[in-house]
């Protein structure tokens, strides 16, 4: 926030009142709503300045999805009894109802009687509604002179005015200035917080000010780099991860503590206002010190804190590690061929329509996985975000993109599976070899058949992935690949194929109801 040192003076009740903000203290708690990888930074992008529907003098913006609690600890100097405080340096986006104040030098004897905030700031459209009936200057340029106009103003609209002046009345559009003798009253130029405050004590007082800001987000960005292992299956990560902190606030936050909550915290809804749109530029953090992040367990949420102050300017997006990069993460490649692909039955009794699941499709899917695990040389809770591997091209050492997938919120000692995308030379077929139904048994007795081929160099491990989707009872009768349940609907058969070789699986499966 700015800190400059502002001088504030109020009256209430015939006793004055001068705040000055001395060695302030900014902490920031940011918390996150924002789906995994759903804010990419090419969403952001400039516009003109314009004002906002509400007239708050502010560029419009996409709302970032996600709040901060911000804490300010200032010195002030309190009359003794009643005495009007206004605190300036405020988000527009402040949730008004979330503020307090309170005096930590005398917390029982220091009360707020009444709070407002005032949000009607200066605009030309607000200063030339006050100015209806009075005389103003405008200033109109022909080519390369100018014309100074002065009249009594009858009417304003946006970019048109209407003027009485001593040779009649004119309607004024094209102007380039306006001259206004005064600044009208209730008008301010910042968002700003009043408080009428009862002290019993006189003199310096240590105060603390909190309230929660829209405007406000975080999340993580992984870097992963893959290096191939000793065959085509295996490899190993380098991983690093980076936290985005989106500020669109409508403040600043100088040398600031920083806190970063993980978890789904629930709140109470709030009417959606609409999508509007608002530029933010990346920019590295301020650094002072190297202290990164400290993880602890808070509640059932994970709290991030930053080991030291950093300053995050509004309109703007701030990035900083969250963790040292782990080296050599162990990984393996994972094939799997999901030829009928998700399938779903709207009736409430078996899918009897013998082309029910029928489909196929080439593509196999490419996966990576590893442990989150301290042996790994992880081990820690691992924020939701998007996840981007690269691969070293050993022609010219450059780094290549080779995929990218979000995570969810991942605990320690979990795996972590990352979508890569589609092979290019292993593909996949699948058929129904047989189909029977006889509904005096009830019974279904279905044989698939599915084909995998490698056009690899290299010997490969695929995953035939299979969907038991007619009924929730079933039983494979006979394989001619070993299988293995994995829940109350899909089977897996792992193939070993070597170059330019087709596996097979045939089975059949019986359901009944």
């Amino acid at each position: 926030m700015n800190h400059r040192t502002p001088r504030i003076l109020a009256a209430c009740c015939g006793v004055a009142l001068s705040a000055i903000a001395l060695g302030d203290k900014t902490s920031l708690t940011i918390y996150s709503t924002a789906a995994p990888g759903a804010i990419p930074a090419e969403m952001y992008r400039p516009l003109p300045a314009s004002r906002s529907a509400h007239g708050h003098g502010y560029r419009p913006f996409l709302q970032a999805p996600g709040y901060a609690v911000v804490r300010q600890d200032r010195s002030m100097t309190l009359t003794q009894g009643r005495s009007s405080v206004s605190f300036t340096d405020v988000a527009s986006m402040i949730d008004p109802t979330t503020v307090s104040f309170a005096s930590l030098t005398d917390p029982s004897g220091t009360r707020v009687i009444e709070q407002s905030y005032q949000f009607d700031l200066v605009s030309p459209d607000k200063l030339l509604e006050r100015f209806v009936d009075q005389t103003i200057g405008v200033t109109i340029y022909h080519g390369d002179t100018t014309q100074s106009l002065s009249g009594r103003l009858l009417s304003s609209a946006p970019g048109q005015l209407v003027l009485s002046t001593d040779a009649g009345i004119r309607v004024v559009t094209g102007y380039s200035g306006l001259t206004l003798p005064t600044l009208p009253e209730g008008l301010i130029t910042r968002p700003t917080l009043k408080w009428d405050v009862n002290a019993q004590r006189a003199g310096a007082h240590d105060v603390r000010v909190s309230y929660q800001t829209q405007g406000v987000t975080w999340w993580a960005d992984y870097n992963l780099i893959f290096a191939p292992g000793d065959d085509e299956n295996t490899g190993t990560l380098d991983v690093g991860a980076w936290v985005s902190i989106l500020n669109q606030s409508g403040a600043s936050y100088e040398n600031a503590t920083l806190k970063l909550v993980a978890g789904d915290v629930h709140r109470a809804p709030t009417p959606s206002h609409g999508m509007q749109e608002r530029w933010a530029a990346a920019v590295p953090a301020t650094v002072s010190g190297d202290a990164g992040f400290e993880e602890k367990s808070f509640f059932e949420y994970h709290l991030y804190t930053l080991g030291r102050r950093t300053s995050i300017a509004d309109n703007s997006t701030r990035q900083i590690e969250l963790f040292d990069s782990a080296r050599r993460v162990p990984c393996e490649k994972i094939l799997v061929y999901d030829g009928a692909g998700e399938m779903y039955w709207g009736s409430a009794g078996p899918a009897l329509d013998q082309g029910f699941g029928v489909q196929t499709k080439p593509d196999v899917d490419v996966y990576l996985r590893f442990q989150n695990t301290k042996e790994a040389g992880l081990g820690i809770p691992l924020p939701a975000g998007r996840i981007r591997v690269s691969k070293l091209d050993k022609a010219d050492d450059t780094l290549e993109f080779i995929g990218e997938d979000v995570i969810r919120h991942t605990p320690r000692e979990e795996p972590v599976l990352v979508r890569m995308g589609k092979a290019f030379d292993v593909v996949g077929e699948r058929r129904q070899v047989d189909f029977r139904v006889d509904r005096s048994r009830r019974e279904i007795v279905e044989t698939v058949e599915v084909k995998v081929r490698n056009r690899k160099n290299e010997r490969v491990r695929v995953v035939v992935q299979e969907r038991m989707s007619r009924w929730g009872t079933w039983e494979i009768q006979k394989s001619s690949v070993a299988g293995k349940k994995l829940d109350s609907t899909l089977m897996h058969f792992p193939l070993v194929l070597n170059p330019d070789e087709e596996g097979v699986v045939n089975y059949t499966v019986r359901y009944t109801w």
